[in-house]
């Protein structure tokens, strides 16, 4: 079978176009989201240029090497444009989008210049907020209900609102918000079904989070539903039925952003060599409010849970026992606040080579989290979007490139290696489009035509 011999065209999707506005919600206006709304408005405005962003910046290959077609994905499938996008969302803090990105610090204030009325002028909605599940913050912004069926229906209407408002056509939330405490109860019957979660939220259940009763909301309402950080929030049997009973598209979980991103890139590559792995030790400093959030050892549990999980399905430690069966990971988050935003990450890799000699990796990645994050979300809310628009309900796996911890159907593995997400993302998009597929096998290319 030659590179592009496969064209699944039956599976095709008839794309609605992108016509109108799209709103984007942002539960959580802290860094990622005002860096996401200021880089997209310098970005409108011939400021600046999308860089990190694989929907507006990197080109699909089509075809066969020997007659290639390099079009922009932008260009490819039907995407919104940058030019009908607008931004609203909730927090806990009223301050406006060009207060918060002063206080964050992530892009210099000069540069924020050309846009400031536009950011003054994004206030965010009052929000759903449970000091049990974020125990290090706590803001005035906070709406008040006798149940949480209340306060989603609040959220409804807030969306209802915006939508009005504003003229637009269709909706996408994406969770940017802090993360939650882990739980340990998720056998609990008021995650099993629909009927179970909506008793739930009526009763008043405590161990139902804020972020779920976004998604509910969401999902009620026929909007897309991306979860950015490494709460549990749908990754459940009864959110999964809800979106499938509305066909609404969900994805998930934890932008994948620095360390983790560096592990998905090398790992794969450890693997593919067949080096052996003794220990891995990844360390980071992070200064901004998801620093002060995570300095919680119930919240760092979540984000502990999402990191850790990544190494596992890359290796394959039941297939190569002998090579990964038994190697230590250990991961640190520390709170440091002079550093804000610009997180520092540390890596320390002990590997085995031939005939068992000992080497190491060590990787030093000073980043930035919110500069990382911003065109993950983008393109996630185009990406969905154009789910909605093509009738793709559920779980979208295909979207995992952009997760620590991708969500995928509970009797398949995930898929963690970046280069197998990518390659996963693409053909899906040459799939949807009626395109073959293109998996660089072909021994024609290196026999000789006749």
């Amino acid at each position: 079978m030659n590179e592009s011999a496969e064209s699944h065209d039956g599976m095709a999707r008839e794309i609605a176009p992108a016509k109108g506005k799209l709103g984007v919600l942002l539960p959580g206006m802290g860094a990622v989201s005002w860096t996401l709304i200021a880089g997209v408005l310098l970005v409108n405005a011939g400021h600046s240029q999308p860089i990190g962003s694989v929907t507006q910046m990197s080109r699909i290959r089509l075809g066969k090497r020997d007659n290639p077609q390099y079009p922009f994905i932008k260009d490819f499938v039907p995407l919104s444009s940058l030019n009908d996008l607008v931004f609203g969302g909730w927090d806990i803090y009223d301050d406006n989008c060009y207060q918060a990105a002063l206080a964050c610090g992530v892009i210099d204030k000069q540069k924020l210049e050309p846009i400031r009325k536009q950011l003054e002028d994004i206030k965010p909605w009052s929000a759903v907020f449970d000091p049990a599940f974020v125990k290090n913050l706590s803001g005035p912004n906070v709406k008040q209900a006798p149940n949480k069926m209340k306060l989603a229906e609040m959220l409804m209407q807030d969306m209802e609102d915006f939508k009005k408002q504003h003229g637009l056509e269709r909706l996408v939330m994406c969770w940017c918000g802090s993360t939650e405490v882990y739980q340990e109860d998720m056998g609990h019957e008021a995650f099993q079904t629909i009927e179970g979660f909506e008793k739930a939220l009526k009763d008043n259940l405590a161990i139902i989070p804020p972020s779920m009763i976004y998604a509910y909301a969401a999902i009620r309402m026929g909007i897309p539903f991306a979860n950015g950080s490494p709460n549990q929030t749908i990754d459940h049997p009864a959110m999964v039925e809800l979106a499938l009973k509305y066909n609404v598209a969900i994805a998930g979980k934890d932008f994948k952003t620095g360390q983790t991103l560096m592990k998905t890139i090398v790992a794969p590559g450890l693997k593919a060599r067949m080096l052996g792995l003794d220990g891995w030790f990844s360390s980071n400093i992070l200064g901004n409010r998801d620093g002060e959030v995570l300095d919680d050892p119930d919240s760092f549990r979540s984000k502990e849970v999402s990191k850790g999980s990544v190494l596992n399905s890359i290796f394959q430690d039941d297939l190569y026992p002998e090579l990964y069966g038994d190697y230590y990971h250990k991961i640190r988050i520390e709170y440091y606040p002079p550093r804000g935003d610009a997180k520092e990450g540390w890596d320390n890799i002990d590997i085995q080579g031939w005939l068992g000699q000992k080497m190491q990796l060590k990787i030093n990645f000073l980043c930035r989290d919110s500069i990382l994050a911003a065109p993950v979300v983008l393109d996630l809310v185009l990406f969905l979007d154009m789910a909605s628009r093509a009738g793709m309900g559920g779980i979208q796996e295909w979207l995992s490139f952009y997760f620590k911890s991708p969500q995928c159907r509970p009797d398949l593995q995930p898929v963690n290696s970046l280069f197998d997400q990518d390659e996963k993302m693409r053909n899906t998009l040459r799939i949807l489009m009626g395109e073959k597929v293109i998996d660089h096998s072909g021994l024609d290319y290196y026999e000789p035509k006749c």
